[in-house]
């Protein structure tokens, strides 16, 4: 049906006609109500009575409204026009990928890039089942700004788990003749040109294609006819990209080759796997040779003994190159192994190289464990819930029951013994944080917590090694001679360092200090200990090998963080690529429900003013440095403010000012009242204290308080902003999870809530007297605030996914949960916690963390 300009079509009128396909001929058009241009696609009205033709028109526009992604085309809207159906999609301005072909292979860094994007598209509508089944130049457009787009879902189909039973076979027969083949020659898959079923991989074959012609300027299958076509994809490999006279790397000549791999199988398993292993291409191990200089057009007198020296240098270091063995650096390949979203807790090789097992917790689901296939993109619960991964054998598998988190993933619980074939878990040693198998797996290594100390024992119940630091990642060397683990600085952080020891417990290694450790494994010679780590401010980024002899080399490094899992003998490695956040959530008293306050990548909550209109946070992540800034910001959603390089700032009655500590002071704290808006910072009196935390302001607004340690215990302080000492508000108190709590003190300035040396909580008179206990109260009860008239306070349960917010009556000790706090996306979510309510109860705000990862395989890494 052709279609004049000026013709309406339900709100559009066509502009002019922009193209025609076997599918129906393409129309610019305006959108009247949106004020837009389109492109409308109609079904040639010869056609709208074929039941076939029809059925694929109506299920590419069913394929295409149920992807919404940068780089495939959006579609708006699908309709009938005079009994010709159509669908409306955006209209795009540029070329398509066939058109730039014309000029020749195209440079390589562009290439690369469209590829990335290519492979991004096909990723989305892959995750939803959907395979294109007619990926060529033709259908993929570049925008006029350099943006990727793929065209023409008019071939895909939905993936069916069970294909013997509804797949649609490439080759569909019809009465006229033997088969009609769907796809397009030259750029069929084998299973396409044989009509079996396809999957992504069938697309996967596809975008090879597209690669091969996009670095050489070749097609990779072209004969003088489609039958002699079809017979090269099926029997035969296109030419070494390297014989198109461009310099070829050879990392990039592999992804091209696993692409084009005529078993599916064998092939790139993912679009996401091929698009992260397009990313790891950078200038050097795209291209397998330098830029050549420009030369100046004029001759020179020394040119030709110049040129003589070049040569002899060439001629050496070639020598010097044969005789010891080295060649350029081969690009490491990566394998993505899983694809939902949530937190990887640990993951290790099977003894067989083959199988995959790990723990996660996805899409906000309890932590399992799992097994999966390199080849397989699926992967199969274990029917073990609430149970991390410690250590795999033939036959058994090592497991945490009853995971408590000790840091982000990493667990202390019941050891138990689980049969790989099925059976309950046979429970072994409590208190466990790590465990491992010797290489013939007759005995096993422990990390375990025994009387507020951390241990070592090999075989377990034979201490070897014995500290104050928390220790993990207890890996035993392949010679069974040696212990590889992580220390680290803190319970409750990845900083620290990897240690090597003997089994008398004599260290061997012993690195410098890491900001960040993430994973601890031997190097298949067991002449390395690898860790997860960085030097640097931030989270673990690289793979560091230690040698016995003091070396520290990077083997590996990655954008972002990384956490290592696990090392097979032959030198594959497994690990996640980790994406941590900290946000904000906030609801007021005339919202509905939350709204994400989020600033930065690591922002956590210390406070929110007595009316819910403004909130101070820290961030402490990579986008601040790793070093503590503070922030004050309106709770109305208006950008943040930085106020400086600050801890703990804590909200003045009035909002205009904030109690802080200076972040980067060493040794005794040093704190300041630093203003929220126009003024001048005031720097308070130095104090004789080792630390201090849980500070706060008295309602006044003319004094502040703090609980500190003089080096004989915890006690809180009140100081008056006018001058003068510190003075003591309470006994001996316990700190515990107080630091972390605000707004301690009375609306009327005469009672502090603070937890007793055996964690019972209680109100202290500010005036002198004894403490009461605060009924009602339990152990994992957290401080938010007092209610505006001082009989009750607000209480919160820390959770993962959500908690739960109480009001506790100070008198009958009767509680009632008042609000459940439930970021809307549980993925990934680890902990809530740092929770701020108003007085009134009708506003609060809280901090959650977020810990998301993506596990892969690596392999060609030296």
């Amino acid at each position: 049906m052709a279609l004049n300009s000026g013709t309406k079509i339900g709100p559009y009128e066509i502009l002019a006609p922009l193209g025609a396909g076997g599918m129906g001929e393409v129309y610019r058009a305006r959108d009247a109500r949106l004020n837009r241009d389109v492109a409308i696609k109609v079904l040639p009205h010869t056609f709208a009575n074929d039941a076939e033709r029809l059925r694929r028109f109506e299920t590419e526009a069913r394929v295409i409204a149920a992807l919404n992604h940068p780089n495939i085309l959006s579609i708006h809207d699908i309709g009938d026009y005079q009994g010709s159906p159509y669908l409306i999609s955006e209209c795009l301005e540029g070329r398509t990928l066939r058109q730039e072909l014309q000029e020749g292979a195209l440079p390589w860094k562009r290439a690369v890039e469209y590829g990335k994007e290519i492979a991004r598209g096909l990723g989305a509508a892959h995750d939803k089942g959907i395979v294109h089944r007619d990926l060529k130049p033709e259908n993929i457009f570049i925008t006029h700004d350099g943006r990727v787009k793929i065209l023409d879902f008019g071939l895909a189909k939905l993936a069916n788990p069970n294909p013997s039973e509804t797949d649609i076979p490439t080759v569909e027969a019809v009465p006229t003749s033997a088969g009609a083949v769907l796809g397009t020659v030259g750029y069929m898959s084998p299973e396409q040109v044989r009509g079996e079923a396809v999957d992504a991989r069938s697309d996967i074959f596809s975008l090879g294609t597209i690669l091969y012609e996009m670095f050489s300027g070749q097609r990779a299958f072209r004969r003088d006819t489609s039958a002699e076509t079809m017979t090269a994809i099926l029997k035969e490999e296109p030419p070494e990209l390297s014989a198109s006279g461009r310099p070829i790397a050879p990392a990039l000549d592999r992804i091209v080759r696993r692409c084009l791999e005529k078993k599916p199988p064998q092939r790139f398993q993912s679009a996401r796997d091929l698009a992260f292993n397009l990313e790891g291409l950078t200038d050097g191990s795209a291209t397998s040779a330098p830029p050549v200089p420009a030369v100046a057009s004029r001759p020179r007198t020394w040119a030709a003994p110049a040129i003589g020296a070049i040569l002899l240098l060439a001629g050496l270091a070639a020598g010097w190159l044969l005789a010891h063995g080295s060649a350029p650096a081969e690009a490491p390949v990566y394998h993505q192994l899983t694809f939902e979203r949530g937190l990887v807790y640990s993951a290790r090789f099977a003894p067989d190289g083959r199988s995959i097992f790990y723990s996660a917790s996805w899409s906000g689901g309890p932590i399992q464990v799992y097994s999966t296939l390199p080849d397989s993109p699926e992967s199969r619960p274990l029917n073990l819930v609430d149970s991390t991964l410690f250590a795999v054998s033939p036959t058994d598998l090592a497991v945490s029951v009853g995971c408590i988190d000790r840091y982000i993933g990493n667990c202390r619980g019941t050891m138990a013994l689980a049969p790989i074939s099925s059976g309950a878990p046979r429970e072994i040693a409590a208190n466990v944080l790590a465990a491992d198998w010797t290489p013939d797996f007759r005995e096993m290594a422990i990390v375990r917590w025994v009387d507020a100390k951390y241990q070592i024992e090999f075989p377990p119940g034979n201490v070897v090694y014995q500290s104050d630091h928390a220790l993990g990642y207890v890996r035993i060397s392949p010679s069974a001679k040696a212990l590889a683990f992580a220390k680290f600085v803190a319970p409750s952080g990845d900083g620290g360092w990897a240690v090597a020891i003997d089994l008398r417990g004599k260290e061997l290694i012993h690195s410098q200090t890491y900001n960040s450790v993430e994973g601890v494994a031997w190097s298949p010679s067991g002449k390395e200990v690898w860790v997860g780590a960085t030097v640097k401010q931030g989270w673990a980024d690289a793979i560091h090998g230690l040698d016995f002899a003091g070396k520290d080399r990077v083997v590996l490094r990655l954008p972002g963080m990384l956490r290592l899992h696990d090392i097979s003998s032959d030198g594959r490695i497994l690990l996640s690529r980790e994406s941590w956040r900290s946000g904000l959530q906030f609801r007021g008293a005339r919202d509905t429900r939350e709204r994400d306050l989020s600033w930065l990548d690591y922002a956590t909550l210390e406070d929110m003013s007595l009316n819910g209109a403004l909130i101070s946070f820290d961030d402490w992540g990579e986008a601040a440095g790793a070093a503590d800034l503070a922030y004050v910001r309106n709770t109305d959603g208006s950008p943040a403010v930085k106020l400086g390089a600050w801890s703990w700032a804590v909200l003045s009655p009035d909002g205009t000012r904030v109690f802080a500590a200076e972040a980067s002071h060493v040794g005794a704290p040093a704190f300041s009242i630093v203003p929220t808006g126009i003024g001048e910072s005031q720097t308070l009196p130095s104090i004789n204290f080792q630390q201090a935390a849980a500070m706060g302001w008295m309602p006044d607004g003319k004094s502040v308080y703090y609980i500190a340690d003089d080096g004989h215990g915890w006690r809180a302080y009140v100081q008056d902003l006018s001058g003068g000492a510190p003075r003591a508000l309470t006994p001996e108190i316990s700190l515990g999870p107080a630091q972390f709590e605000s707004h301690i003190v009375s609306p009327d300035g005469k009672l502090m809530f603070a937890r007793d040396l055996n964690g019972q909580g209680r109100l202290f008179p500010l005036t002198g007297g004894g403490s009461k206990a605060v009924p009602g109260w339990q152990v994992d009860d957290f401080w938010i605030t007092w209610s505006t008239d001082g009989r009750s306070a607000y209480l919160y349960r820390d959770g993962k996914t959500s908690a739960v917010i109480y009001r506790l009556d100070l008198s009958s000790g009767k509680r009632e949960p008042v609000a459940t706090l439930a970021p809307g996306d549980p993925a990934g979510l680890t902990s809530i916690f740092d929770v701020r309510m108003t007085a009134d109860g009708k506003a609060y705000a809280y901090s959650f963390r977020r810990e998301l990862s993506d596990l892969f395989m690596v392999s060609g890494v030296r």
